[in-house]
């Protein structure tokens, strides 16, 4: 079973009058290469910081072959620690079912030291897991999803509310959709979970791929399908179970498929669409949008596909007033990534985007995902890139960076 995911075709540059600046030379250092063997490789969640190291995950430990039915995946994933200065140890490399989980896509949350993740596949019925970690690297599966209603894959990742950890599962569920259309669910540190609200794959939206987020006791996230146009949500939820649609995207040019979370700046929320918008790209090129606690949407920048960048599968970082994400695409650097290689850009609040740096897919990376601020500087992975990735990796085995705005 793999995560639904929209094929993308980049198709040039067209501007639709929203505002950008031109891009500018910035200091974006590599902190480490992973090299696809012991070390991991492919860091696709964020990482948090824990006592002056940042702590992530790796969905592998190395791929081999050109892809699709000729390549095979290295292991199953890892933790991971840094430091700022680059040094990175494996806390712990997943070993897969039945007793340990498979390919952690998210990042981690600390409830007073202890680390909380979840794991796409593996557990007792290979449909994912919630785990815990010691910052030691003592690994416990707190609970197997797959047993009956109560969720299954959980792409993303878990918030701390009161003690209580709260996350999402793209499938599984009661609704109607193959596989389930998804659900919401909260567990507690001791591995005891409870579904929440499972979707229906309806107006009430399907396949919730991002994390939560918490404001003033009320839960708010998205779901990349359904909605009145099948293009996705965003939604709250109560703590009871209780859930409402706030607005349905594909209404014309407001975005479409929100991969990524919110954020709450000072009680509007901001998020992005991975396709959507007036961009030139197949199905659009993504956006930035913001909404209120009422359902008001307004999309404050559309990607053009070109140097700007596209498709943003990320969430968004609050710095200051200032808002900062990642493309995955677009960009306009690097010829061995097929539509170009991704970029870090920053955007007020009032709609102005500027590109901080475009990936080459060299050593640079490539395909950035989540951020981190660290006192002003910005921090985050690469799926790929790197380098060579000691052969393992055939696009390289991805990076952790850091940009100064």
């Amino acid at each position: 079973m793999f995560s639904i995911r929209a094929n993308i075709l980049l198709a040039g540059v067209l501007s639709m009058g929203s505002l950008v600046q031109p891009a500018r030379a910035q200091n974006e250092v590599v902190l480490y290469a992973f090299q696809g063997g012991s070390d991991a490789a492919e860091p696709f969640g964020g990482m948090i910081k824990v006592k002056g190291a940042l702590y992530g995950t790796t969905i592998s430990n190395g791929y081999t072959g050109s892809g699709g039915s000729s390549g095979s995946w290295l292991g199953s994933g890892t933790v991971f620690k840094i430091t700022t200065a680059g040094v990175e140890t494996v806390l712990h490399a997943f070993q897969g079912s039945p007793n340990d989980g498979v390919r952690p896509w998210a990042g981690l949350v600390d409830v007073v030291g202890t680390l909380y993740g979840t794991t796409e596949y593996g557990g007792a019925n290979n449909a994912g897991t919630v785990f815990k970690i010691t910052t030691a690297g003592a690994e416990k599966v707190l609970h197997s999803f797959g047993n009956g209603n109560d969720g299954a894959y959980p792409y993303a990742g878990l918030i701390n509310v009161g003690g209580t950890l709260y996350g999402t599962t793209t499938y599984g569920g009661s609704g109607s959709c193959t596989y389930g259309c998804g659900t919401v669910f909260k567990i507690t540190t001791k591995g005891v979970e409870t579904v929440l609200y499972s979707f229906k794959g309806g107006n009430d939206g399907a396949y919730p791929r991002a994390a939560l987020i918490d404001v003033a006791g009320t839960l708010y996230g998205t779901t990349e399908y359904g909605g009145a146009n099948n293009a996705g949500t965003v939604f709250k939820i109560t703590t009871a179970g209780a859930e409402k649609v706030l607005h349905s995207f594909g209404n014309g040019n407001d975005g479409a498929y929100p991969y990524a979370g919110l954020i709450d700046v000072g009680g509007t929320l901001y998020g992005t669409t991975y396709n959507g918008g007036t961009g030139s790209c197949t199905y659009g090129c993504g956006t930035v949008f913001k909404i209120r606690m009422k359902g008001v949407e307004r999309v404050l920048y559309s990607f053009k596909g070109g140097s700007d960048g596209a498709n943003p599968w990320a969430g968004l970082i609050d710095v200051a007033g200032t808002l900062y994400g990642t493309t995955e695409n677009g960009g306009g650097g690097g010829t061995s990534c097929t539509y170009a290689c991704g970029t870090v850009f920053k955007i007020t609040t009032a709609g102005v985007e500027t590109v901080l740096h475009a990936f080459q897919g060299g050593s640079d990376g490539s395909f950035p995902g989540p951020l981190i601020d660290l006192g002003g500087t910005i921090y985050g992975t690469t799926q790929k890139g790197g380098g060579s990735g000691g052969g393992n990796c055939t696009q390289g085995c991805g990076t952790v960076f850091k940009v100064t705005p």
